[in-house]
């Protein structure tokens, strides 16, 4: 018999963090998320608490636990759109239709009660967090920004009456064995066309000095029609500068300015920490920062982590811009290739700047929604 009970104290809430770290302890594709972070959720600082209600629960049989899931209501997100959802994820479980269909109808039942009509997701708290479950690709390292899962959750979901509503691609980029270097050309004739230039920093304090402002403007004006986004609030903005402070290398930043030095493009890639965090199980300890040093250092693969251009702009080229400061670079000594992270499959802008290169797509993910009443 499998029971079902919220996440109210402290065991529970480490047994909801720690559970999926077991699930996947034998699995080389699985990168951990920070384990300090996932803790924070349940805490009175969770950046979200203003703008979301949350539940969290884990399924036990014979003492164990065998299963979780969390339910967010994304206030911010349900005025955006105006309707009435709440998000599933931080979904977890052993191969097993009964626990999963446990899982779900605690989830639904507590969304419900609040007035929800409508289920969707893997998602979190904003699309900043990791979303989407894997449904191809299974045999690929996970990124440190997004999740992997095992093949049978698509089942176990399904199950329970959820359908395709979103997919996402994910792919390798690498510099094409016939390249002329045509793209860094076309790149250097947009720029001069319209008057733009490299926005300069001295270093990563005086890149957030100077362009954070215009690059949470250009953020919230880019990604407003895209799947799952929400506005930025105060906290965010400060969360993910903090995040910059500790990952951002500035040989793999690109922002492109106007003559009056607004920001009409940027993208933010990341060295690649998904090798350094995997052996600590998501701990930060002094082997992980040894390693994660390394990597940051010298990296392997470099991660796209945000891409963003003014809309004005989307019809003149930028793209070029930005694609010819990626193959720049990949061209570094050392660098094997890029990975994209999540491109919704109809965002044709991003899918076709990805042309450029040498690409191959291996994964893919999907957001599932359902009909509640």
């Amino acid at each position: 018999m499998v029971e079902v009970r919220e996440v109210k104290t402290c065991r529970d809430r480490k047994e909801f963090v720690e559970f999926p770290l077991r699930l996947y302890k034998d699995c080389k594709w699985f990168c951990p998320p920070l384990y300090g972070d996932e803790m924070a959720i349940f805490g009175s600082r969770n950046i979200y608490n203003d703008t979301c209600e949350t539940a969290y629960y884990i399924a036990v049989r014979d003492g164990r636990t065998v299963g979780r899931i969390s339910g967010i209501i994304q206030k911010a997100a349900n005025e955006k759109n105006n309707e009435k959802r709440f998000r599933f994820g931080r979904f977890d479980s052993i191969d097993d239709q009964e626990v999963a269909d446990a899982l779900f109808k605690a989830v639904e039942t507590w969304a419900v009660e609040r007035g929800m009509d409508t289920a969707h997701g893997p998602l979190g708290f904003s699309d900043l967090e990791r979303e989407g479950l894997l449904i191809d690709g299974f045999e690929e390292y996970s990124t440190f920004e997004e999740q992997y899962n095992y093949p049978y959750y698509q089942k176990l979901i399904e199950a329970n009456g959820y359908v395709k509503e979103v997919d996402w691609t994910e792919s390798k980029l690498t510099v094409p064995e016939d390249y002329d270097g045509n793209i860094e050309k076309l790149g250097e004739f947009v720029m001069k066309r319209y008057k733009l230039h490299m926005g300069p920093a001295k270093n990563v304090k005086d890149f957030i000095d100077k362009y954070a402002d215009g690059l949470f403007e250009l953020i919230d004006k880019s990604y407003d029609k895209l799947y799952g986004t929400v506005p930025f609030t105060d906290a965010m903005k400060k969360q993910m500068i903090d995040g910059f402070k500790f990952i951002v290398d500035l040989r793999y930043v690109a922002v492109i300015l106007d003559e009056n030095d607004k920001m009409v493009s940027f993208g933010i890639c990341f060295p690649s920490i998904s090798e350094a965090l995997r052996p600590s199980g998501g701990h930060i300890t002094p082997s992980m920062l040894l390693r994660f040093l390394k990597a940051k250092r010298k990296p392997r693969v470099i991660d796209l982590g945000l891409v963003g251009v003014d809309p004005e702009y989307l019809n003149m080229g930028i793209s070029a811009v930005f694609a010819a400061a990626l193959m720049k670079m990949l061209r570094e000594d050392g660098v094997e290739y890029a990975e994209t992270n999540l491109n919704l499959e109809d965002n044709y802008d991003i899918q076709n700047l990805w042309k450029h290169f040498g690409r191959t797509v291996h994964k893919r993910r999907r957001a599932f929604v359902k009909k509640l009443v």
